[in-house]
């Protein structure tokens, strides 16, 4: 590796960085009214959600999508352990071990 190469990858490190922590940054040096907090409490559960049906659906042109049959058998009982536990961790342990067992078993 060339120091050439070690500087361009310490450099996307540092663009990718920094967008992600100024925010956080500068919102620590203000208080923000409470209707903004309330509406940024919402982005997380707003991009899991567009992520998650982004991978349920399979999108073919011209047709109307069609469910990812792996997807939607682990969605369920991950679902059940959300539901159970609403514990992050064990949310996504059990929808990795899921989707884990679907596809050995599936092949």
């Amino acid at each position: 590796m060339t120091i050439y190469s070690l500087f361009i990858i310490l450099g996307c490190g540092l663009v990718t960085w920094l967008p992600r922590v100024m925010p956080f940054m500068l919102v620590r040096k203000f208080q923000l009214p409470d209707i903004i907090i309330r509406f940024l409490s919402y982005v997380p559960l707003c991009i899991l959600t567009a992520l998650f049906v982004q991978n349920l659906f399979v999108a073919k042109q011209g047709q109307f999508p069609d469910f990812n049959v792996e997807y939607c058998l682990a969605t369920i009982p991950t679902a059940v352990v959300a539901f159970l536990t609403k514990n992050l961790m064990c949310i996504v342990v059990a929808g990795v071990s899921f989707m884990a067992l679907i596809r050995y078993f599936m092949v």
